[in-house]
């Protein structure tokens, strides 16, 4: 069992930046590849970037490919986001993943609670 506790959401102009962590306890973190998902309102859960387990692949959505940067800390049992250039339609709820494979982009092992992110015009 892995579990993945989200932070760093909140209110954020459009243009601003956010850093989103993610802190891992339980079975070895640096097992995983890990990815973050969000969900709009009225919308389905959709993947937004990943990392493999190592740190040395990384793969992002086209909507968020040159803003934003996945990166983790195996030493810290951490995962992060940094999310540039903030638009309106970034706004979600983000979800931390975890899967038992080389990246993950769908149907991940474990997932986090969630946290809000909402940027403002």
């Amino acid at each position: 069992q892995v579990q993945l506790v989200e932070s760093g959401g909140g209110l954020v102009q459009a243009g601003g930046s956010l850093r989103l962590s993610c802190a891992a306890s339980g079975r070895t973190f640096s097992s995983y590849a890990m990815g973050w998902f969000r969900q709009a309102p009225g919308k389905e859960r959709e993947f937004v970037a990943t990392i493999s387990r190592t740190g040395g692949s990384t793969y992002y959505a086209d909507s968020v490919k040159e803003r934003f940067t996945i990166s983790r800390d195996n030493a810290k049992n951490t995962l992060y986001l940094l999310m540039n250039s903030l638009k309106p339609e970034d706004t979600a709820v983000y979800y931390c993943a975890a899967g038992a494979r080389v990246i993950v982009t769908t149907s991940p092992d474990y997932w986090g609670q969630g946290t809000q992110v909402t940027v403002s015009s």
